[in-house]
């Protein structure tokens, strides 16, 4: 969701970027719509809705936008690049959209358009769904407690040969083949993330939660126009390994960054009113209201500890935070250049 003033008239546009992965990322052609001027309106943004596009073999010309269209519209987007350029954008990267080569594709080419028009993009991954799969190739059971992976030292050596050594570096071939350049990560690089034992490690095992952070090595990464993407496992100050839930270590980069933007994919439409009427979605709320919401129950379960990481971020600077539907095709696009969203904002 972002704040834009812009004095365009409706306009409506479809483009076709050719993708070097089409074999494994189908083709997505966004369909980006101008609102009129509304001096009243909170926020005015750009609504992005994605259509399946005409493959480029049989595409005719009279479907094309003509040269100067193009143009036009992306002379109208000047109001946004400039709110956003320059702006960190902290995204962690899980669930459906983690799975489902549509959402993949979603993702990757959101990341590099993001980039193309200067934003500056940090990718954060957990890999749950590829873990469990190992684990049961080598008939190790997946346990789980209050959400949280039981993390043996069997499993805590998996969990790191998955997400730093197959999720991260597909991540950053994808992202590379799609036309941006991405640099794969994890928290035991540059000591970008120092981790401790949870509180009760005697039932979770080598499950961390993060005790500090060092972005030195991002900053070059992100001044240079690289996009980081980062694996949500790293040391404590003995080396011992620790898996660390994506969102925490996202949240705690988000803050130590400055960032503009917190924004966790999920698989759900975000914060309800009423967790039982998927249309009674919360747009905006701030850290009072979301604080209230858990008292009063309407916030519980897997979705708290999303809330308190946004909160824990806010708190620490980053100036909005977002948990969005990662199962919506360019909900990243949806979220940072439309009024609607794709999800809830939460502002300090």
């Amino acid at each position: 969701m972002a704040t834009v003033t812009s004095n365009a008239s409706p306009k409506s546009f479809s483009f076709t970027v050719s993708n070097p992965l089409k074999s494994k990322i189908p083709t997505k052609s966004p369909s980006l719509c101008y609102p009129p001027h509304n001096k009243n309106h909170h926020r005015l943004g750009l609504s992005v809705n994605a259509t399946v596009s005409t493959p480029p073999s049989i595409a005719t010309a009279k479907n094309a936008p003509s040269p100067d269209y193009r143009v036009e519209i992306l002379s109208e987007s000047l109001p946004f690049i400039q709110k956003f350029r320059g702006k960190t954008i902290v995204v962690k990267y899980g669930g459906a959209a983690m799975t489902s080569p549509e959402l993949k594709s979603s993702v990757v080419s959101d990341l590099v358009l993001l980039a193309c028009v200067g934003l500056r993009p940090i990718l954060v991954h957990g890999g749950g769904p590829d873990i469990n799969r190992y684990l049961k190739q080598l008939n190790i059971p997946a346990e789980f407690r209050d959400g949280l992976r039981v993390t043996d030292a069997t499993t805590m050596e998996i969990v790191s040969m998955v997400l730093v050594g197959k999720v991260n570096k597909n991540l950053v071939s994808l992202i590379n083949a799609a036309g941006a350049t991405a640099v794969g990560l994890s928290g035991h690089d540059g000591r970008l993330l120092t981790a401790r034992p949870v509180p009760n490690s005697a039932q979770l095992g080598f499950v961390g939660e993060v005790a500090r952070v060092d972005p030195s090595v991002l900053r070059p990464l992100v001044d240079y126009g690289y996009i980081p993407v980062i694996a949500s496992v790293a040391a404590d100050d003995s080396g011992q390994a620790y898996n660390i839930n994506a969102d925490t270590v996202a949240g705690e980069l988000a803050a130590a960054l400055g960032a503009e933007k917190l924004i966790l994919l999920t698989d759900v439409a975000g914060i309800l009113e009423n967790k039982e009427d998927p249309s009674s979605l919360v747009k905006e709320i701030d850290i009072k209201g979301v604080k209230k919401m858990i008292e009063d129950g309407k916030v519980a379960g897997g979705m708290i500890p999303k809330v308190k990481c946004c909160i824990r971020s806010l708190a620490q600077g980053v100036k909005t935070a977002s948990i969005i539907d990662g199962r919506r095709q360019h909900s990243l696009l949806h979220e940072i250049m439309s009024d609607e969203g794709a999800g809830t904002m939460i502002t300090g």
